[in-house]
C-alpha cells in the first residue's frame, strides 16, 4: 500500500496525519496555521525570509514592528476580491502564500504519498465561493509540490473516524467546528458509508474571540464613542472595531491611511486616549499576544463559570471578569445560525432529528457548555459524544484514503 497523508488544513491550526504503508497511524501534533516574514539587509541587499508555524510565532515575538505576521490564510480562499497582498515590496498571490506554508508543515518526507485534503462545506466569509475555494486550495497543494490531491468534506472526514467506534449501523449527526468554518454533515454508516445531506456557515472559535473583544475590549478603545465632524456628534465609525476583533485583519489596519482616518477622529472625539491606544496597538503589533489572552479566557469558561481577561501592553491593562452567562448571550446569534445549519442539513437528508441516532461533535468549539447544549437539548444528551477534537478530521481523511484505494 502507498502511503497516505491526511491533511486537515485549518484557520487557526493545521494538522497532519500519516498513514504508512504498514498500515500504522501516526497524527502529528496541531500546527499554528501562520507566516511570518521578515527582511534582512547583506552585501547584496534586502533579502525576504519567513518562517511556519511555531517557528514563526517565534520569529514575530523577537521584533514584531519588522516582521509581518500571516494569519488566516483559509479565511480568505473562497474571496474572489482577495488576490494577492505585498510583502515588503514583493507581491504574494494566496495560492503561494497557503503552498509555502504546505511546505513547512509537510517538509520533504511524504513525496509519492497519496494526499487526502479537507475542505469545509461552506468557507468563510459572507460573498465565499466555494468552488472557488475549492480550486485555490488544490492550486495551492500543487503549487507546494502535490499536484495530484483528493478532497473531502471535513465533516464527513471526522464522521468517518467516528464510525469506528460504532458497534452496529447507526445514521450520525457530524458537527465539526473550525476556527473560521462550522460544518454539519448527516451520514449513514452501514455496510457502506452514505452522507445524507450537509450544510455549514462560515463562522466558527474565531466569531467567538470576536464577540469577546467586541464587548470587553472594544468599548475601551473608543467603541461607542463619538466625535465631531463640520459641527455634527457622529459615533466613531464602527469598522475600526470591526477590523481589530478579527485578527486575520488586523494587520490590514496598519496601513498609514487607515491610522490617519484613526487619528483625525481622536481629536474630536470624546475620549482620544482610547482611540490613541487603539492606534499604538495597531502599530505596535501587538494583536497575537491580545488574541492569545482572548483564545485562554475562552477556554477557561469551558470550564468555569466566570474567568478573568488579562491583558496588558505599556499603560493599557485589562484585568475584567467574565460570566460564562454573558458569554453565552454574546454568542446566541452565532448558535442560532448553528441550529439554522442543522436544520438545513437535516432537510436535505429528509430526516428528522428523531432520526440520528448518534451526534458527534468535533473541533475546539465543541468545548463551550453552550454549544453542546445546544445538541443535547435537541437530540438527547445520551445521542451526543466527542473525541480526538483537534484530530478527528485529518485522521478520518488518511482512513478515507485508505479505503478508497
Amino acid at each position: 500500500m502507498t502511503g497516505l497523508v491526511g491533511i486537515d488544513f485549518g484557520t487557526t491550526n493545521s494538522v497532519v496525519s500519516i498513514l504508512r504503508p504498514n498500515g500504522s497511524l501516526t497524527t502529528l501534533d496541531p500546527f499554528r496555521t501562520l507566516l511570518c516574514f521578515w527582511s534582512e539587509e547583506d552585501r547584496k541587499g534586502a533579502s525576504l525570509h519567513h518562517a511556519a508555524g511555531p517557528s514563526a510565532i517565534e520569529s514575530y515575538l523577537e521584533d514584531p514592528l519588522s516582521s509581518r505576521l500571516i494569519m488566516s490564510m483559509k479565511s480568505y480562499l473562497a474571496q474572489r476580491s482577495f488576490t494577492q497582498t505585498q510583502i515588503f515590496g514583493k507581491a504574494f498571490t494566496l495560492e503561494a502564500l497557503v503552498a509555502l506554508f504546505l511546505r513547512a508543515l509537510l517538509g520533504e518526507d511524504y513525496a509519492g504519498y497519496k494526499v487526502v485534503a479537507g475542505r469545509p462545506v461552506r468557507f468563510a466569509g459572507d460573498f465565499a465561493e466555494d468552488d472557488l475555494g475549492e480550486a485555490r486550495l488544490r492550486q495551492s497543494f500543487s503549487q507546494a509540490g502535490f499536484p495530484e490531491i483528493e478532497v473531502a468534506l471535513e465533516p464527513e472526514a471526522a464522521g468517518y473516524r467516528f464510525a469506528q467506534t460504532l458497534d452496529g449501523p447507526a445514521t450520525v449527526l457530524v458537527g465539526d467546528f473550525g476556527g473560521g468554518t462550522s460544518d454539519f454533515s448527516v451520514i449513514r454508516f452501514d455496510q457502506r458509508v452514505t452522507p445524507l445531506g450537509y450544510a455549514g456557515v462560515g463562522i466558527a472559535g474565531d466569531m467567538f474571540d470576536y464577540r469577546i473583544i467586541d464587548h470587553v475590549v472594544s468599548p475601551l478603545l473608543g467603541k461607542h464613542d463619538t466625535y465631531i465632524s463640520m459641527g455634527n456628534k457622529l459615533p466613531v465609525p464602527p469598522d475600526y472595531f470591526a477590523g481589530f476583533a478579527r485578527w486575520h485583519k488586523l494587520s490590514l489596519m496598519r496601513m498609514p491611511r487607515i491610522l490617519r482616518d484613526i487619528a483625525a477622529v481622536a481629536a474630536t472625539s470624546t475620549h482620544p486616549e482610547r482611540l490613541r491606544t487603539l492606534i499604538r496597538l495597531i502599530e505596535h503589533e501587538v494583536g497575537y499576544q491580545l488574541y492569545q489572552a482572548v483564545s485562554t479566557v475562552k477556554a477557561e469558561l469551558s470550564r468555569s463559570e466566570t474567568a478573568t481577561l488579562r491583558f496588558a501592553h505599556e499603560d493599557f491593562v485589562i484585568e475584567q471578569p467574565i460570566a460564562r452567562t454573558d458569554f453565552d448571550k454574546w454568542i446566541a446569534p452565532d448558535l442560532k445560525r448553528f441550529e439554522g445549519a442543522v436544520d438545513e442539513a437535516l432537510k436535505r437528508a429528509g430526516l428528522g432529528s428523531d432520526a440520528i441516532d448518534r451526534v458527534f461533535l468535533t473541533g475546539g468549539t465543541s468545548f463551550v457548555p453552550a454549544v453542546r447544549r445546544l445538541f443535547e437539548q435537541r437530540f438527547g444528551a445520551g445521542k451526543v459524544s466527542g473525541g480526538g477534537e483537534f484530530v478527528s478530521v485529518a485522521e478520518g481523511l488518511a482512513l478515507i484514503g485508505r479505503d478508497k484505494s
